[in-house]
């Protein structure tokens, strides 16, 4: 299956979203170093201005498109960041955004989409029937979908997180033998894979994975495309229950590795990285902090990158993860 974007693709990305973020810090700290046995490189997308990385992907499809598509509005499925993002993005450019978000999304993240001024329907019970809605949408009204997964122009905006961590690599003086990240649809995943491959290929690329919504590393076991169960996870941003076309093959062929962890995995990384580095994520943002536990067999005394890759966690959720109850 061919690689679903170029190198090429993700330089042409950094090229159009530069004037509206800001790179993020690449930081390390010696607390979270002893706590994992490992040196982490932490990138810190969770400084975004809407408090996660996918503001990247949907720069990136927003200034990717014809003039005439952006006219038309633009409409895509979300658990929220990806919303967030759009919302924020289209207030920038004046482009009329309409979200589709399932029931139960948090409300934090909600209020933040209707704040950019995004029209909001709430409807569906996962991320899949948001996504069917989103379809029946752009037939009704003619918008254009821009998927927060299936979309090239999402790989590449995801793919410029990592070509700003090479970038600050060096200025650091720093190298780095892996990088752990989180798998939701893969965008992070593929983009980085896609940067590594031409500009630093002796690094690794594992992928991790809440165990309450294990589809995509079911499928990856398997090597074939499949649509699994009702999601169980409290991570919110790696809620998704089938693989897309424009990553599964991908992650087939460039992931050295894969795993799940539990939400009580997750919880405890979120409490280990406030105590380390006083940084309060979401449950995905944790997720690769999460996983170094379960790899440290294979990266103990390694440096790995890991990328915080949202913070807009919800009062009630934090407050009962920090307290121990979840």
């Amino acid at each position: 299956m061919p690689w679903p974007i170029k190198f090429d693709n993700v330089l042409s990305a950094e090229h159009r979203i530069r004037s509206y973020l800001a790179p993020t810090p690449l930081r390390s700290y010696p607390l979270l170093d002893d706590a994992t046995g490992m040196h982490v490189l932490v990138k810190h997308e969770n400084h975004q201005p809407t408090g996660a990385f996918k503001v990247r992907n949907a720069l990136s499809v927003l200034t990717g498109i014809r003039e005439a598509e952006r006219r038309r509005g633009v409409v895509a499925a979300s658990m929220g960041n990806y919303g967030q993002g759009l919302a924020w993005a289209g207030l920038q450019l004046d482009v009329p955004i309409t979200i589709c978000l399932p029931h139960g999304v948090n409300p934090d993240k909600v209020a933040g989409i209707r704040r950019f001024g995004a029209e909001l329907i709430e409807d569906g019970e996962d991320f899949k029937e948001a996504s069917q809605i989103m379809e029946g949408l752009v037939q009704q009204r003619g918008l254009y979908p821009a998927h927060g997964v299936n979309h090239p122009l999402v790989l590449a905006g995801a793919g410029t997180i990592t070509l700003e961590v090479l970038d600050q690599i060096e200025q650091l003086n720093e190298s780095f033998d892996a990088m752990v990240i989180a798998v939701g649809g893969g965008s992070q995943a593929v983009g980085a894979m896609t940067v590594l491959r031409s500009r630093y290929p002796q690094a690794q690329v594992y992928g991790v994975q809440a165990e309450g919504a294990p589809t995509m590393h079911e499928a990856w076991k398997r090597r074939e495309p499949m649509v699994g169960a009702r999601i169980t996870t409290f991570a919110e941003g790696l809620s998704t229950r089938q693989t897309y076309e424009q990553t599964f093959g991908a992650l087939c062929g460039g992931l050295a590795g894969f795993v799940l962890v539990s939400d009580a995995q997750i919880a405890e990384a979120m409490r280990l990285i406030w105590r380390t580095t006083h940084t309060l994520l979401e449950p995905a943002g944790a997720a690769g902090v999460a996983a170094l536990a379960t790899l440290e067999d294979r990266l103990r005394d390694r440096t790995v990158a890991v990328i915080f890759s949202g913070a807009n966690v919800d009062l009630d959720t934090a407050s009962r993860v920090l307290s121990g109850q979840l």
